[in-house]
């Protein structure tokens, strides 16, 4: 006689394993980030060595700054990494009263090159509020949008709210002037608003709302024109002013040129050596280029591309609307900084002074960036997990 067994019950999921897996942060954009970030610091060096030998006499006076920012910075990602990333959700208004009062504070600073973009901090160095202000713009249109955004598609929900925040950071960043900056802002804010779910039919709109702004703050600047024609006219004629404006893009130019598809090789560039002005900057790109090649400079661009993949899949993933908006503003930034930068190194866009993300001398700029870069990995950590 057989006896009866009772039926088993299915094995319980292991809880433990699933919560481990949820808790951890997202290894293959860990590893883009900290590639580009050692990527930088060599390129970093191979480019500013000879005008740090030459303006210091030291040629590791730059690459010494940024590995000692890269360490805090690369610490900080991770410290931000696992913490909750909605304490930004009650700090967004605050975040951006702080950074409005900042780029007040920045016009009442020593002028840099005919700009007013730096706050000096005795002992501490400097302090670059438009950096920062890009940040509070992401998280204050993070919290919005994540709050209204089943009324997105209305003009008093999808567009008022924003105008109103970007309308004073535009004005203020003019005053700089950072146009550069101001472009970034725009742009990371457009691409929120459209990814968040604002009705196409007020994107023409608020363009036109926002070329309005523009044009006032224009007239009631008129020195920011002649400001903005004389980069235009570089940008289309460089050699109209071969020793002046347009000596950097033309060099720039012939450094591009030079590197052809393998490159000189690693340290070998020649316009680096006081041709090319702060190579170590805005211009870095051209470096690698000529360094580098066009494989080089693929392999940068290749790396940006999966930033911006790998962010995409931690948005899609990601356990609420604020924490998605939160990465599409933050890898935005990165992105679209970054084709910005080329396009300029390239003279394929006017000269606006935008920065190369992780490569670029800059210790506030590296700070914020891989601050943020631990935000989107925190936002990987509470993410759903993936089906199987």
């Amino acid at each position: 006689m057989l006896r009866r067994t009772k039926k088993q019950k299915n094995p319980a999921p292991n809880t433990t394993a699933a919560a481990k897996a949820r808790s951890a942060m997202d290894a293959p954009f860990l590893i883009i980030v900290l590639t580009l970030v050692v990527f930088g610091l060599i390129m970093l060096f191979s480019a500013s060595y000879a005008t740090a030998l030459y303006r210091f006499g030291d040629s590791f006076y730059f690459i010494k700054d940024q590995v000692m920012f890269a360490a805090v910075g690369v610490t900080a990602m991770l410290i931000a990494s696992r913490v909750d990333y909605h304490i930004f959700h009650r700090l967004a208004w605050l975040l951006m009263l702080v950074t409005l009062v900042m780029l007040v504070i920045v016009l009442f600073m020593p002028d840099y090159n005919g700009a007013h973009r730096w706050i000096t901090i005795k002992g501490l160095g400097t302090l670059q509020p438009s950096e920062i202000a890009k940040f509070a713009v992401i998280v204050l249109f993070a919290h919005i949008i994540s709050i209204n955004y089943a009324k997105m598609k209305s003009f008093s929900y999808g567009v008022v709210p924003f105008m109103i925040i970007l309308l004073p950071v535009i004005v203020l960043m003019l005053l700089e002037p950072h146009l550069s900056g101001t472009i970034l802002i725009v742009s990371i804010g457009a691409i929120m608003m459209f990814i968040g779910g604002t009705g196409l039919k007020w994107f023409g709109l608020g363009g036109g709302l926002m070329a309005g702004g523009l044009t006032a703050a224009l007239i009631a600047f008129p020195d920011l024109v002649p400001y903005a024609m004389t980069r235009i006219k570089m940008w289309q004629n460089p050699y109209l002013d071969v020793q002046g404006k347009g000596h950097q893009t033309i060099q720039s130019l012939l450094a591009i040129g030079s590197g052809g598809v393998m490159g000189l090789g690693l340290g070998n560039s020649r316009q680096k050596h006081l041709y090319v002005p702060e190579p170590q900057n805005d211009f870095i790109f051209s470096i690698i280029c000529e360094e580098l090649g066009f494989i080089g400079a693929m392999v940068v661009i290749l790396l940006f591309v999966l930033l911006l993949v790998r962010g995409a899949v931690i948005a899609i993933n990601a356990k609420d609307k604020f924490g998605a908006m939160l990465v599409v503003g933050i890898i935005a930034q990165v992105t679209v900084q970054a084709v910005l930068n080329i396009a300029v190194v390239t003279n394929t866009i006017p000269n606006t002074g935008i920065s190369l993300p992780f490569f670029s001398y800059g210790g506030t700029s590296l700070l914020m960036l891989l601050g943020e870069m631990g935000i989107v990995l925190s936002v990987s950590r509470q993410g759903r997990l993936p089906k199987t």
